[in-house]
């Protein structure tokens, strides 16, 4: 998600600086190239040339240095950045930026960057809690600067409360946002996500094998560029995207009644659920015992959800950019064109769920895009999140359009 991305992680001096040889790691693992610069009191936590070694850069510390200085070094971090990371941002480097002091190579390049700058703060909670440093940070929202806020917890101090660097996935998120296109702002999108469970008796149902993640993916990456997100999921144990509005379901009769009652308020609708077509048609209160001979179970079919959102856009004065989800076996093409027309998409993403490396309960997908104009659009074999992307570049022309 990072690939080709220069970001300039700047370090100082508290006791997180361990923390961000971590960060560091995981950056880089993610496709980034990441320059460190360090102040002094960092280099007295950890050496330079542990952040050397995983970044594969030399770590950039003296402001007036004969080696770098060829370059102006801190003109030249700041003009190469895409994104500038003060983790941890201690309340000294908080307060001097918010000052407008620059008496250092880390001030000083930030100062001179034209690139976002995310703030990771780490420190005393006592430190962070107090109103100089609360008033510097919302001084550098003000400036346009992007927050992080700390995690709470044990200090190494022995202090309880605010002030932990966050963990990897909550900064991560961070820097995506950040970094993304903001194509999708000021739209309402609704995602739908998981499977459905139709229930069968108290203890068991009929359901699939849908673990979400394709959803969930579509709806953090349209909240990262910048798009109002509902989410209506079914039973899934995936972490809550931020920033989501969350609606929990069960069967695919209630995500029906969720969808359609807000579905024309929305610019586009994405149904990756994988919706259960039928359900039993008598449901046991009680039990149902194992018995000689098996069980027959009578079905009665489900709502077509996506059919339905298809037959109403002829009602609609602004119908929603339909995309439709189709998990297939065998013959792929045929059968997603069939559904496309049929069902009145706008796009239909399809892919062979018989896969090992794609489909259900796996991080990765081989997504084919089929548009309403006949045309077709293979993507190579992608992680969700970038998938999703792609995907909602294809619906930000249609909306543009």
């Amino acid at each position: 998600m990072l690939q080709g991305k220069t970001i300039v992680l700047g370090v100082s001096g508290g006791i997180a600086v361990y923390k961000a040889v971590e960060l560091l790691r995981l950056l880089t693992k993610a496709g980034a190239e990441v320059h460190v610069v360090m102040t002094r009191s960092a280099r007295e936590f950890v050496t330079p040339l542990t952040f050397q070694t995983l970044s594969g850069h030399p770590v950039h510390t003296d402001l007036f240095s004969l080696s770098q200085e060829q370059e102006i070094g801190h003109i030249s971090l700041a003009d190469r950045a895409n994104l500038f990371i003060l983790a941890p941002a201690t309340a000294n480097l908080v307060g001097k930026i918010a000052q407008g002091i620059a008496d250092d190579l880390l001030t000083t390049s930030v100062m001179a960057t034209q690139a976002p700058v995310l703030v990771v703060p780490a420190m005393n909670s006592n430190m962070y809690l107090h109103p100089a440093t609360q008033a510097n940070l919302q001084r550098l929202t003000g400036y346009g600067y992007h927050l992080v806020e700390p995690a709470c917890g044990r200090m190494a101090c022995d202090a309880q409360g605010p002030g932990r660097l966050p963990e990897w996935p909550v900064v991560r998120e961070a820097v995506l946002t950040v970094l993304a296109s903001r194509d999708l702002a000021g739209r309402r999108v609704l995602v739908t996500a998981g499977p459905t469970h139709e229930p069968l008796d108290p203890v068991r149902y009929l359901g699939n094998r849908s673990s979400g993640r394709m959803g969930f993916a579509l709806a953090a990456t349209a909240r990262r560029r910048g798009a109002e997100v509902i989410m209506i999921s079914g039973p899934s144990s995936l972490p809550d995207p931020p920033g989501v509005t969350i609606i929990r379901v069960n069967s695919a009769t209630e995500m029906a009644s969720e969808v359609l009652a807000r579905a024309e308020t929305c610019d586009a609708v994405v149904k990756a659920a994988a919706v259960s077509d039928f359900r039993p048609s008598h449901f046991s209160t009680t039990k149902i015992k194992k018995a000689e001979g098996g069980l027959t179970l009578e079905l009665t079919a489900n709502l077509d959800i996506l059919k339905t959102l298809g037959e109403r856009k002829a009602d609609c004065a602004s119908p929603p950019i339909l995309v439709g989800f189709a998990a297939e076996t065998g013959e792929l093409l045929d059968e997603g064109r069939r559904k496309l027309h049929d069902k009145n998409l706008d796009l239909l993403a399809f892919n062979d769920v018989s896969a090992d490396d794609a489909g259900f309960a796996v991080e990765t997908n081989r997504i084919i895009i089929l548009d309403r104009d006949g045309g077709e659009e293979q993507l190579p074999l992608l992680d969700k999140e970038q998938a999703a992307d792609r995907i909602w570049n294809r619906v930000v022309k249609l909306l543009d359009e």
